[in-house]
C-alpha cells in the first residue's frame, strides 16, 4: 500500500512522562547548539493525558533536572506531601499503624508532591509544543517501520475507517509511515510494539522475565471536615491473602481523595477477582472513615511493570530506544515510577542528540552510549538498591517480604549482600480452578463498592464499535477448552473493565464474548491469560478511556 510519510529527525512513541522528556530534552539540546532539530510525539489518546493513570506521589527529581523553573512555569504541582501513615490491615475491621522506622524509608515522602500525572504530562507537552516537538494526539503507532539494513526507521500509524469484517468503510483513511533516524518507544508499561522489538532484538536474553501488577484508581470528592491535604496513607495486608500487593489513599488538592490498590500478577487464584479485592478493600474502616458520605467521580485501572532491576532489558537497539515503563523503570521499593521515566527519558535524549550533531549522521546506529551514560546516573543506583525488594515480597509474603525491604533499605541502603531473583513468569503462576477454593464477592453497595460497567463509565472509555477487535485470540479454540476447563476462563475476573464474558450460545454451548468497548487499555489480559492467548494491539487512534485528570 502506497502511504504518506513524513521524516522526522526523532519520532517519539508515547505523550507520556518518558516520551515528554525525551522530547523536551533534545529541544532544550539543540537550541543550547543552535542547531535544528524535527521531533514529533504520536499519542495514542485523544488528548495528551487520556491514557495516563498513576497514583500518583511524585518525586520531582527528574523535573529539576529538566525544568529547574517549573514552578515559575505553572507546572501542576500543588499539594506537597505532608504526613505519611502506613498501615497493616489484619482484617475486614483490624488494623496497625507502623511507626516510620518499621518501614522501608523508600516509602517516606518528604520533599514529594501528590500529582494528577494526566495533568503533568498535558503541561510536559505545552513546554514540549513551545521548545518545537509536534505533538500528535489521537494517532496509535501500530507498525515498527524497518530499514533494509535490519534496524529500526520509524513507525506507521493505524488504518482508520476499517470495518469489524475488516473493509474499508467511507471514512478510511490509511497511516502514515513517519519516518526517523532514531524512533524513541514511551508506550508505558507492556507495551504493543516494545513487545515486539523485545523479541525481535531478544533484548531481555539473561534477565529475569517481567512482572507486573495491576493497579486501581478512584477519585472522590469527600467531606471538607475528612480531607487532610497532604496526606499519603499506605497499607498493606488484608484483603489480600493470597497474592502481593497494598493500597493507597493520597489527599490531594479541593477536597478529593486518590484511593486504589495495586496486585501482583503472580497470584495463583484463578477465582480472584482484583476489582472485587479493591471494592472490598474501601470498606475497611481505614478507608471508610475517609470516603464515607462522599462521592466517587473517576475510575480507572493499569498494568505496571514491577520487574525492576533484575528485568530490565537492554534498551537500546538498531535505530532506537526504549525509554520508562516501556523498559520497566518503575522503582518498586518507592511505588514510583513517573521520576524514573522522566530520567530514562533525558538519558535517551542526550545519547540521541551526541550522534545527531553530526549533521552527516543518518541513523540506525545502536545507542551504546546510551547504555553506559544509564550505569553511571542515578537511575541506575536507585534501581540496583531496590534490586532485591519485588522479589522479597514475591518469595517471602508481604509481612516476611516486607520486614526483609525494611532491615535492607534502612540498615543497608540497598546494598545487602544478596541477590534475590524471581525468575518465574506471572501467567505461569495461575493454579487449576479445582486446586483453590472459589470466592464469593459481597454485592457492591453502591456507595462505597460498585459494579465494573458503572465504573468503566466513569473512565469515559469509547471506541469505534465498527473496527477490528484489538483484543486478538491466537486460538479461538483455548478459552473454552482449555482455559474455561482448567481456569474457570480467569479473563472474567481479572480483567477490570468486563470486556470478557462466557455466554451461552442457542447451541447450548459456552463461547468467549468480547465486549472490546469497554477496554481501558490496562494490558492486564495481554500479561495474565495463563496460555499467552491474548495479544493486545493499538485500536484507531482516541480510542479508549479518555481520563480528565488522573
Amino acid at each position: 500500500m502506497e502511504r504518506e510519510s513524513m521524516e522526522f529527525d526523532v519520532v517519539i512513541v508515547g505523550a507520556g512522562p518518558a516520551g515528554l522528556s525525551t522530547a523536551c530534552k533534545l529541544m532544550q539540546l539543540a537550541q543550547e547548539n543552535e542547531q535544528e532539530l524535527m521531533v514529533c510525539v504520536v499519542e495514542k489518546g485523544s488528548e495528551v493525558g487520556a491514557h495516563i493513570l498513576s497514583g500518583a506521589v511524585f518525586d520531582p527529581k527528574a523535573l529539576n533536572e529538566l525544568f529547574p523553573d517549573w514552578a515559575e512555569k505553572g507546572a501542576p504541582l500543588n499539594t506537597p506531601v505532608t504526613d505519611d501513615h502506613i498501615y497493616l490491615l489484619k482484617d475486614e475491621n483490624k488494623a496497625t499503624k507502623l511507626p516510620n522506622f518499621a518501614t522501608p524509608k523508600t516509602m517516606h515522602n518528604k520533599g514529594n508532591y501528590i500529582v494528577s500525572m494526566g495533568n503533568v504530562c498535558r503541561w510536559l507537552a505545552e513546554q514540549a509544543e513551545q521548545l518545537g516537538v509536534e505533538v500528535f494526539p489521537g494517532f496509535a503507532a501500530s507498525e515498527i517501520l524497518y530499514n533494509e539494513d535490519g534496524s529500526v526507521g520509524g513507525v506507521i500509524t493505524g488504518d482508520m475507517g476499517i470495518s469489524e469484517k475488516g473493509e474499508q468503510k467511507d471514512s478510511y483513511m490509511p497511516g502514515m509511515e513517519l519516518k526517523a533516524k532514531y524512533t524513541v518507544f514511551a508506550e508505558g508499561c507492556r507495551g504493543h510494539l516494545g513487545k515486539q522489538l523485545i523479541n525481535q532484538f531478544k533484548l531481555d536474553e539473561g534477565k529475569s522475565p517481567q512482572h507486573y501488577g495491576i493497579g486501581f484508581k478512584e477519585i472522590w470528592d469527600i467531606a471538607p471536615a475528612k480531607h487532610q491535604e497532604g496526606l499519603v496513607v499506605h497499607t498493606g495486608g488484608w484483603p489480600l491473602s493470597d497474592a502481593v500487593g497494598g493500597s493507597y489513599l493520597y489527599h490531594a488538592e479541593n477536597n478529593q481523595v486518590l484511593v486504589g490498590i495495586i496486585i501482583d500478577l503472580n497470584y495463583p487464584n484463578p477465582h480472584m477477582s482484583p476489582f472485587d479485592e479493591f471494592q472490598r478493600l474501601k470498606h475497611h474502616p481505614v478507608m471508610k472513615q475517609y470516603l464515607e458520605g462522599g462521592k466517587r467521580v473517576s475510575y480507572g485501572a493499569r498494568a505496571i511493570a514491577k520487574g525492576g532491576f533484575n528485568s530490565l532489558p537492554k534498551m537500546t537497539f538498531p535505530g532506537g530506544v526504549l525509554v520508562g515503563c516501556d523498559a520497566g523503570t518503575l522503582n518498586y521499593a518507592k511505588i514510583k515510577g513517573n521520576h524514573t521515566a522522566m530520567k530514562s527519558g533525558l538519558l535517551a535524549a542526550e545519547s540521541i542528540f551526541e550522534v545527531l550533531k553530526d549533521a552527516e549522521h543518518t541513523g540506525g546506529q545502536d545507542l551504546t552510549a546510551y547504555t553506559e551514560a544509564f550505569k553511571q546516573s542515578w537511575l541506575y543506583d536507585e534501581l540496583y538498591r531496590s534490586r532485591n525488594f519485588g522479589p522479597a515480597m514475591h518469595k517471602f509474603g508481604t509481612f516476611f517480604g516486607g520486614a526483609f525491604n525494611t532491615l535492607e533499605q534502612n540498615i543497608f541502603g540497598g546494598n545487602m549482600f544478596v541477590n534475590l531473583k524471581d525468575d518465574h513468569k506471572d501467567h505461569e503462576q495461575l493454579g487449576l480452578a479445582s486446586e483453590h477454593e472459589t470466592i464469593e464477592y459481597p454485592k457492591p453497595d453502591g456507595q462505597l463498592s460498585f459494579d465494573k460497567l458503572s465504573s468503566v463509565f466513569l473512565s469515559n472509555t469509547n471506541h469505534e464499535e465498527d473496527q477490528p477487535c484489538h483484543l486478538q485470540l491466537i486460538d479461538t479454540s483455548v478459552p473454552i477448552q482449555i482455559n474455561l476447563a482448567k481456569y474457570d476462563e480467569p479473563a472474567q475476573r481479572y480483567c477490570p473493565a468486563g470486556v470478557y464474558e462466557i455466554v451461552d450460545t442457542d447451541e447450548g454451548e459456552k463461547r468467549l464474548q468480547i465486549n472490546a468497548q469497554n477496554c481501558v487499555h490496562c494490558k492486564t489480559c495481554d500479561i495474565k491469560d495463563p496460555t499467552q492467548n491474548i495479544n493486545w494491539v493499538v485500536p484507531e487512534g482516541a480510542g479508549g478511556p479518555n481520563y480528565p485528570n488522573m
